[in-house]
């Protein structure tokens, strides 16, 4: 007897392969058959007909490390059917800090992860991992690039080398060890972007011994401190001196390139022709979501949260500031909007629009900016505006289709979740609006997209024995219904859970039943 059957489903089972009917018995944690099991009795059934029985989503990029430490079951991810998170993205991480350092990266941070966590040891991977085991969800990671440079040369603008780079090389060598997948880095953030090229081509070298990944968010800060070419150039040249293996985040067109695939996906298929191994992720939103701190030139972060904090109460670097707000969020700032502010005396301008908390402020856009930066310790965080024409919005999601028909492309939120404010909607809608809505509007096969929201990042990534329905195989399973899944999510209302997903089991528990969250705390710290 099985512990559970879903009967007479419609298997996709995560490889490409077409699509089959068959039942699915688990046991315990493991999928313990696929067929025709009508002479197998369950504990309990679940009538799968008319719906499709597939592999769990696996997110390759969420920014959950905080609101998983107050939230285990992480309702939000499991409704849409995802049953492993990768955190530790974009560089921005508490992993292999101290105590000390916890307290003050985890400050910088808060507008993407809430206040800091109190009193856990994460100053090496396993202890990280150790505070992910027992949520909603599985939960894999990578080592973070900031927290890496601080612990290794502060946070200070100065090359990592010598003695500096040999720490840093250890710290990353000890994280492999212990369970990452490799690397990440953002380059737009601090103090990642105080890097040059050298530095990321001699830590991926590590990273590459271990067969682990190199995951970039692509260099827009500091770019004369890539020699060989900024941005995406940059990371395929990493890839090519150190042989380590790339995965390039949330990589799509904007408002301005809409429709030019040809351009952004140039120097992808040039490296790939020349040996790199390359792999891509995107979401399906024309908005992008993210710190104010974002738009400050590498000056005002030298020295960390403190000296930020000053900087900005300085009326000496009041034009400085104004200067770097002005030239690096130009055109984005008056639409943008509050998603979360920390200081309660702020917070009615959560879901306001930068223009209009301005004139409510009797400010500039920049001053209004830099006043909720300062008066929220940097407790706050932003979203694009959606472009004006649904043309531009509707090109850009044509574009992310085409993107995720290639045999290369996953999917990443890029979500941001949080219990209060106006976040985006991408941390509660990003899987069901890809595989429901968009897929049904051009056509791209449901195995296809499957594949690279599941077996395409477990192999990618080295998570053993997930993303594919097979014996043997862990039970991270998601039954929806392929004619009517959909996001319900908008950057109105952005928590509504999606409609079409039923159920979802991870690890063998039922952690999605009816649609609802059952409480099930199943996931583990993978591989």
């Amino acid at each position: 007897m099985a512990d559970l059957i879903l009967r007479g489903g419609s298997v996709v089972d995560g490889t490409g392969a077409a699509t089959f009917e068959a039942d699915v018995a688990v046991e315990g944690d493991r999928i313990n058959a696929v067929g025709e099991l009508s002479g197998l009795s369950a504990e309990r059934e679940i009538d799968a007909s008319g719906l499709t029985v597939s592999p769990g989503f696996i997110d390759t990029h969420a920014h959950s490390d905080g609101v998983l430490l107050r939230d285990a079951v992480h309702a939000h991810g499991l409704v849409q059917g995802v049953t492993t998170e990768f955190i530790t993205q974009d560089g921005l991480s508490y992993a292999l800090l101290t105590e000390e350092n916890l307290d003050l990266y985890g400050r910088y941070i808060a507008g993407l992860y809430g206040p800091p966590p109190v009193g856990l040891d994460v100053s090496t991977m396993a202890a990280f991992r150790s505070h992910y085991e027992g949520k909603g969800c599985n939960v894999a990671v990578q080592a973070p690039h900031g927290p890496v440079r601080l612990e290794s040369v502060g946070f200070e603008d100065v090359p990592l080398e010598g003695e500096g780079l040999n720490r840093a090389a250890r710290i990353v060598a000890q994280a492999m060890e212990q369970g990452a997948t490799g690397f990440s880095t953002g380059l737009s953030y601090y103090p990642n972007s105080f890097s040059n090229t050298n530095e990321l081509v001699a830590l991926n070298s590590v990273v590459a011994q271990y067969d682990g990944v190199y995951v970039t968010h692509i260099r827009n800060h500091n770019n004369e401190r890539a020699p060989e070419g900024s941005g995406i150039v940059e990371a395929m040249n990493i890839g090519r001196r150190s042989g380590v293996k790339v995965h390039i985040s949330h990589y799509r067109t904007f408002p301005g390139n809409a429709g030019d695939l040809d351009s952004i996906m140039a120097e992808v298929d040039q490296a790939k022709s020349d040996g790199v191994d390359v792999t891509l992720e995107c979401y399906p939103y024309a908005a992008a979501a993210t710190v104010p701190g974002y738009f400050l030139r590498g000056e005002c972060h030298v020295g960390g949260v403190d000296r930020l904090l000053e900087r900005l109460g300085d009326s000496a670097w009041r034009e400085r500031l104004v200067d770097s707000l002005e030239n690096l969020f130009p055109g984005r700032s008056d639409s943008a909007t509050w998603t979360w502010i920390g200081a309660e005396h702020l917070k009615h301008l959560e879901g306001v629009s930068f223009a209009d908390a301005a004139r409510m402020l009797e400010l500039s856009v920049s001053e209004m900016t830099l006043k909720v930066m300062r008066e929220s310790g940097l407790h706050c965080g932003f979203r694009d505006g959606m472009p004006a024409s649904a043309s531009v919005v509707r090109q850009m999601e044509a574009d992310v289709m085409a993107l995720l028909s290639r045999d290369d492309y996953m999917v990443g939120s890029d979500g941001i979740p949080f219990d209060e404010g106006v976040p985006h909607p991408r941390a509660y809608g990003t899987f069901p609006r890809i595989v429901g809505r968009l897929r049904r509007r051009t056509g791209v096969s449901l195995e296809h997209l499957v594949r690279g929201m599941t077996s395409l990042p477990a192999s990618r990534f080295g998570l053993t024995d997930r993303g594919v329905v097979a014996e043997g195989k862990f039970a991270d399973l998601v039954v929806f219904d392929a004619d009517t899944v959909t996001d319900t999510a908008d950057f109105n209302d952005p928590r509504t859970p999606p409609a079409g997903i039923p159920y979802v089991l991870v690890n063998g528990q039922v952690a999605v039943d009816g649609g609802k969250p059952t409480g099930a705390l199943a996931g583990r710290s993978v591989p």
